[in-house]
């Protein structure tokens, strides 16, 4: 299972950081919910591995047997690895790769309230905007937010696939 689990959240830690650096390239001067969507699908992407890793345990070094317990604690470590090298990544890119992402981000989205939102309700909103920003320019919080982001979607991911290809014999 140990080597299972290396392999396939090296796997996903790998893609996750090319597909990110490669959207971050490629993806300058989208909108940023644009790019939301592409960060969602670099996740899933990269978590499919987790899919395959469970497939994997359960065809090579398992006797083609799943119980829904095993393939779980599969998928989760899988996943971990992946969220760890996300959060990592994250931290690394909004410290040194794009420092100034945090207050661009900031910028356009205050900019989005005034558009959108009634004097009172944008005093309101921007009140909450300034916490955020305060929150999240401590490393440990974002690392945090991104770890779990991908922990999660990655949870699910490997409850579904446990529940797909669990073999009893």
């Amino acid at each position: 299972m140990k080597n299972t689990v290396l392999r396939y959240g090296l796997y996903g830690a790998i893609t996750i950081c090319v597909l990110f650096l490669s959207s971050w390239f490629l993806g300058k001067g989208l909108d940023y919910a644009i790019q939301e969507i592409i960060g969602y699908a670099v996740i899933i992407v990269s978590l499919s591995f987790v899919f395959f890793g469970i497939k994997h345990f359960r065809d090579k070094e398992n006797n083609g047997k799943l119980s829904l317990k095993k393939g779980l604690a599969v998928g989760i470590l899988i996943s971990l690895i992946t969220a760890l090298a996300f959060g990592l990544l994250d931290v690394i890119y909004v410290k040194i790769i794009d420092p100034n992402f945090t207050e661009d981000y900031y910028t356009h989205s205050i900019e989005q309230m005034k558009a959108n939102l009634s004097p009172e309700d944008f005093k309101v909103k921007l009140a909450d905007l300034e916490e955020e920003k305060e929150l999240f320019s401590n490393p440990l919080v974002s690392f945090f937010l991104m770890f779990i982001t991908v922990f999660v979607i990655g949870f699910i991911i490997s409850l579904l696939s446990s529940l797909m290809l669990q073999r009893k014999q």
